[in-house]
């Protein structure tokens, strides 16, 4: 297949070609059923090493011209798929490797959960007395029914802290459960 794409951030096994590019996000987009921002499915692809960002922000928009997606919202940020759409990914799903649909697939669903877990849980970095805190908060119905308050060392640390919490909230919930019942 001809490389016409960019390599530039794509690891070994990544798509080169632009028509590839295209039916992979129609295949996401389709799989997945739900519309996705588009600089969220560059990043999340380029992060991945599937394809470079750049391109997929390009194949997006060749794609919302076509009318193979469209745009879900009124500032053509997020696109959900079109019935052609779902022609191409249908159609032509099998010129890409299953590798590296599975990843691409995946990766998509991870940056959802992360999304969900996001307005699940509530995070603020504090400054007293000369000392900084991240709160984490679990939110039930928009109240918070369980709070961690975490000497940290700086905004950074913190950051961290909340990104690691957002990949498994759940765990941690279970786990401080279970540690305060033994």
């Amino acid at each position: 297949m001809n490389k016409d794409a960019s390599g530039a951030g794509v690891a070994r096994g990544g798509l080169f070609s632009t028509a590839e590019i295209k039916i992979l996000i129609c295949y996401i987009l389709n799989a997945i059923d739900k519309p996705v921002p588009a600089q969220m499915l560059a990043n999340v692809l380029h992060f991945e090493g599937i394809a470079n960002a750049f391109e997929v922000s390009d194949a997006v928009v060749s794609l919302a011209s076509s009318g193979q997606i469209v745009s879900a919202d009124s500032d053509d940020k997020t696109y959900a798929i079109t019935n052609a759409g779902r022609d191409t990914a249908a159609t032509l799903k099998s010129s890409l490797s299953s590798v590296v649909k599975e990843r691409a697939y995946l990766a998509v669903m991870k940056m959802f959960a992360k999304f969900k877990n996001a307005k699940d849980n509530q995070f603020e970095i504090t400054h007293e007395h000369g000392a900084t805190y991240l709160s984490c908060s679990a939110l039930d119905g928009g109240k918070p029914f369980l709070t961690i308050k975490l000497l940290i060392t700086d905004e950074n640390q913190g950051n961290f802290i909340r990104d690691k919490f957002l990949e498994n909230p759940s765990k941690i919930y279970s786990k401080i459960i279970e540690m305060l019942t033994q």
